[in-house]
């Protein structure tokens, strides 16, 4: 019955984050096709045997009314956030499974429009919304959120009128959110509990003037495990939890400086060409200049899921050198975002195996279904995904259990 359950559901995913900008937990898209009534119960079942402590928590989003009545026809109380759109609860089946689930206790989220809010009787079943700010809702916040230090707004004598209140409900959840200023406002003086997606575009945007660097936070982690003496693996897993870190350790293993005599392909075999002490120098090096900026850390994390999850899709009992060159393809796929540069020309600089260039530039090549599935998969476009199947001959069951491993490995701080 678990084959079944993941063979006849389009699973896709997108990140929560939180004030802190780290992973608060996981929206999951699951969508059943026209012709298939998927078992609501057996999903959660298997949801809960691939879920740990340490997993994010998740809010399944259904993509059809018929997997939405199973949910909360069949969810026990313990269950993942279940979201119930509002336009939905028109639909007389679903409202009185609404009301029925809340009263054996399940976590219920609202979601649909600031300005659709349900009436309070209905409203009451639902402990959480996942909100979408109409634009006079979000130029209104933004009047609300208070100048920047030094800036000419900043400087001038208050008005005399009082601030009219932000529409921004603290404690909920918010997403559509595409401006950065606007994603400062709901999380650090709106107080939202969580964006669901990121505004990496306009995140990028406001720093274009500032060239991208390391994470601070990822270059000290290596430095401390270089000195606890831990694994080779453990410094490669973290020096991939950088793409820019890899990409420059790459560039300085291949550079003229160091004249070895072979090129580096790969994180390991620079780690090991290198050395820990000069690997240590070249951390110290950077440093100084790292990046402290928070805005950053969703985006980088983002791109480490999307590594991960190709890795995972192409895994099939390959070796670990083939695994890691995948992850470095996927890790990788996204630098021209990162360094504002085509990214054959970024990728031209690395003696990197020709399936990552193809794959990445070309969209050819043995790793490019892997890598266009992962992308598909952050989406809730379950046409692409199933396109992509049939392009690719990837089967159904095996994408969506990947997908859920590698969600159920993020880890979540709790407090």
């Amino acid at each position: 019955m678990v084959q079944s359950v993941l063979g006849s559901l389009i699973l896709g995913y997108r990140p929560l984050w939180n004030r802190a900008r780290k992973l608060a937990g996981i929206q999951l898209y699951a969508h059943n096709g026209a012709s298939a009534t998927v078992d609501g119960g057996h999903l959660l079942r298997t949801l809960q045997e691939l879920w740990s402590a340490s997993s994010p928590p998740l809010l399944i989003s259904a993509q059809t009314r018929q997997l939405l009545c199973d949910l909360l026809e069949n969810a026990p109380r313990a269950a993942p956030w279940i979201e119930v759109r509002g336009e939905w609860l028109s639909d007389s089946a679903i409202y009185d499974r609404v009301k029925a689930a809340h009263q054996r206790g399940l976590r219920l989220v609202w979601r649909g429009d600031m300005d659709k809010l349900p009436e309070p009787e209905i409203a009451r079943c639902f402990d959480n919304s996942l909100l979408t700010l109409r634009p006079e809702d979000a130029v209104a916040a933004l009047q609300t959120t208070p100048p920047r230090p030094g800036s000419a707004a900043a400087a001038a004598p208050p008005p005399a009128a009082k601030r009219a209140p932000s529409p921004v409900l603290a404690g909920q959840m918010y997403e559509n959110i595409a401006s950065r200023a606007l994603m400062e406002h709901c999380l650090d003086q709106g107080n939202a509990m969580a964006l669901a997606g990121w505004p990496t575009e306009d995140v990028l945007y406001s720093l274009r003037h500032h060239p991208q660097q390391p994470s601070h936070a990822v270059i000290f982690k290596l430095m401390k495990a270089i000195d606890d003496e831990q694994s080779l693996e453990t410094f490669e897993d973290i020096m991939g939890e950088d793409p820019l870190l890899a990409y420059r350790f790459m560039v300085y293993t291949n550079s003229a400086a160091l004249g070895l005599r072979t090129g580096i392909d790969s994180l390991r075999r620079g780690l090991v060409m290198m050395g820990y002490s000069s690997i240590k120098r070249w951390l110290s090096d950077q440093l100084p200049h790292a990046s402290t900026e928070a805005n950053m850390q969703p985006v980088r994390e983002a791109m480490v899921m999307r590594a991960q999850l190709t890795a995972r899709l192409l895994d099939a009992g390959i070796e670990n050198d083939l695994r890691r060159e995948i992850y470095l393809c996927g890790l990788l796929s996204q630098l021209d975002e990162l360094l504002g540069e085509p990214l054959g020309t970024i990728l031209k600089r690395l003696p990197l195996s020709e399936r990552i260039y193809d794959a990445t530039v070309l969209r050819t090549g043995p790793y490019t279904g892997g890598l266009q599935m992962a992308c598909a998969l952050e989406t809730d476009d379950a046409s692409a995904i199933r396109q992509l199947c049939e392009t690719f001959e990837m089967d159904l069951e095996e994408v969506n259990r990947a997908l859920l491993r590698v969600l159920s490995d993020l880890e979540v701080e709790r407090k």
